[in-house]
C-alpha cells in the first residue's frame, strides 16, 4: 500500500486511459488514495503493432528496468519510488530474474502479477474499449496511452492542443557529461561569433573526418521494427542516413565548420561537431544533429573518436524510433495537467520520458498531483534535489520547450554539486554520492511533510 493516503474516504471516480506501466501505477495509487478508478484499456478490443497480449503493464521490448547500482541515477529513482509505494516496483521484484547490476524480470510473470493486483483491487474497475475522443472521458482523467496511442485518440489530442501536439519520431542525440569534455581541444563559440559563445566545438581535420565517416558506415545499426518503417523527417535524419547520401554530407550539415575559427589555429577546421547545453546548470551537453540508430556500444566507440570526446561520459545515447509525445514544457502545467483543461492529466511516456521505470514514476506522481488538485491543496511536488523532482523539471521546464526531447533519469538532470558543498567536484564518485545522499534526505523530508499535510484534509 501507498505510505500516505490509503485510509481516506472514497471520492468520485477518476478515469485512467491506458493500462501500461504508467496507467497501471497511476490507477493503483489513486485507488489507494481512496478514489474509485475506471481503468480503460483498448487491448482486448484492438491490438497495437507491438503488444502481444491483453495483460496490463506488458513489456514490449527489453525485460530490464535499468540499473540497480547504488551509485546510479536509475537506482536512486527506484529507491524513491519504493518509499512512495510503487506497485510496479513491487511486482518487478517478485518477478526478478538475474540481470547483472540491472533489475531484470520474467516479463510474463511480471505482467500477470500487475494484472492480478489491479483486477483484485476493490476500487478499480477495468473496462476494455477503444477511446476515440477526449469527449468520451469524464474528468478528472489521466491519459497514459503511451507511444502507440490509437489513431483516433491521437487526432483528438491534436485537436485539444490546437494542432501543436504530436512528435511522431523520438529523435534523440547523445548527451555528454560536461566535465568529461576535453576543453584543451574543444572551445566555446557561436558561429561567426554571433551570440554568447553557447556551443562547445570539437574540431576534426580531414584525415580524422573521413576515418570518422568510415566508422559510422561500418558500425552495427539497430534495425527498426516493422511499425517504425516510416520516411524520416529532414529535421531528424539519422547521421548514418546522411552519410549514405555522400561522405561529405555531414560537413555541409551538422558538422559544418564555417564561422567557427579554432582559437589554436585561427582558421576553420575541416569539420566540427557542436555540442549544445542541455540543462540550465550546464552539466550536460548534447551532440547537435547526431540522432542515430547505431547500437549503443558502437556509439560510444565511434563518438569517442571525436577530438575532445576521447574520455566522454555519455549520460544518454542517441536513438530514433516511432514515438508519440507531448511538448510537455509548452502544453502542460507543472502538475502535468493540460493548460487548456486542468482536470485532464497526462502520465508516462506520452509526457516525454524515456524508459520503463521513468514512465512508471510519472504515473505514480500524477496520482498525487490529481489528488492534491481535487482536494484544492497547493501543489506539492518532489524536491528538485530528488530524482523524481529532476525528472519532472526536465519535462516541465519551459526553457526546454524549443528543443524538447524525451529523456530518462541521469545525473545530468539532477542538481549539480555546488563548489561550496565541501565535495571535491573533480571526484565524480564523490559528487554522485553527494547527489544521492542529498536526494534521499530531501525526499524523506518531503514525504514526512506531505503525510502531515494530507492527513489534515481528508477526501470527502
Amino acid at each position: 500500500m501507498s505510505p500516505t493516503l490509503s485510509n481516506q474516504k472514497v471520492h468520485e471516480t477518476v478515469t485512467v486511459v491506458g493500462a501500461g506501466l504508467a496507467g497501471s501505477e497511476c490507477a493503483w495509487q489513486l485507488a489507494e488514495q481512496g478514489f474509485q478508478v475506471e481503468l480503460i484499456e483498448m487491448r482486448g478490443q484492438a491490438q497495437t503493432p507491438a503488444h502481444k497480449t491483453d495483460k496490463m503493464a506488458e513489456l514490449v521490448c527489453s525485460n530490464s528496468f535499468g540499473s540497480l547500482t547504488p551509485t546510479s541515477a536509475p537506482a536512486q529513482l527506484k529507491w524513491e519510488a519504493e518509499q512512495m509505494g510503487s506497485l510496479i516496483l513491487k511486482a518487478a521484484k517478485k518477478a526478478y530474474v538475474p540481470a547483472g547490476q540491472a533489475l531484470g524480470v520474467d516479463r510474463e510473470l511480471f505482467s500477470e502479477l500487475v494484472t492480478e493486483m489491479i483486477r483484485n483491487h476493490p476500487r478499480i474497475k477495468v473496462t476494455n474499449r477503444i477511446v476515440s475522443s477526449l469527449d468520451e472521458v469524464p474528468r478528472p482523467a489521466v491519459i497514459a496511452t503511451g507511444p502507440l496511442t490509437h489513431d483516433n485518440l491521437s487526432f483528438s489530442l491534436q485537436q485539444h492542443f490546437d494542432g501543436d501536439f504530436l512528435y511522431f519520431f523520438d529523435a534523440i542525440a547523445p548527451i555528454i557529461d560536461t566535465d568529461s569534455i576535453d576543453m584543451n581541444i574543444a572551445w566555446k563559440a557561436d558561429r561567426y561569433n554571433k551570440g554568447t559563445a553557447d556551443y562547445i566545438n570539437c574540431p576534426l581535420n580531414k584525415e580524422q573526418y573521413f576515418k570518422f565517416i568510415e566508422e559510422i558506415k561500418n558500425a552495427r545499426k539497430i534495425e527498426p521494427k516493422h511499425f517504425e518503417i516510416t520516411p524520416f523527417f529532414e529535421g531528424c535524419m539519422p547521421v548514418e542516413v546522411m552519410v549514405d547520401r555522400g561522405p561529405q554530407t555531414l560537413r555541409f550539415g551538422p558538422m559544418k565548420p564555417v564561422g567557427l575559427d579554432d582559437p589554436k589555429t585561427g582558421r576553420y577546421a575541416f569539420a566540427v561537431v557542436q555540442l549544445r547545453q542541455d540543462n540550465k546548470e550546464g552539466t550536460a551537453y548534447n551532440m547537435v544533429g547526431f540522432q542515430t540508430r547505431m547500437a549503443y556500444g558502437e556509439q560510444v566507440r565511434v563518438f569517442k573518436m571525436i577530438p575532445g570526446l576521447e574520455n566522454a561520459e555519455f549520460l544518454k545515447l542517441g536513438s530514433i524510433h516511432r514515438n508519440l509525445y507531448i511538448n510537455s514544457p509548452k502544453l502542460l502545467n507543472k502538475d502535468l495537467s493540460s493548460k487548456k483543461d486542468p482536470l485532464l492529466f497526462f502520465a508516462g511516456q506520452i509526457t516525454g520520458v524515456e524508459g520503463y521505470f521513468e514512465s512508471t514514476c510519472i504515473g505514480l506522481i500524477v496520482a498525487r498531483f490529481l489528488n492534491q488538485k481535487v482536494k484544492k491543496q497547493k501543489l506539492s511536488a518532489p524536491p528538485r534535489e530528488t530524482a523524481f523532482g529532476s525528472l519532472l523539471e526536465a519535462i516541465t521546464d519551459e526553457s526546454r520547450a524549443e528543443h524538447f526531447q524525451p529523456t530518462n533519469i541521469n545525473f545530468g538532470l539532477m542538481l549539480p554539486v555546488d563548489e561550496n558543498s565541501g565535495v571535491n567536484t573533480r571526484d565524480k564518485a564523490a559528487k554522485k554520492q553527494f547527489q544521492i545522499e542529498r536526494a534521499q534526505k530531501a525526499l524523506q523530508h518531503w514525504l514526512s511533510q506531505d503525510v502531515k499535510y494530507a492527513n489534515r484534509d481528508q477526501i470527502t
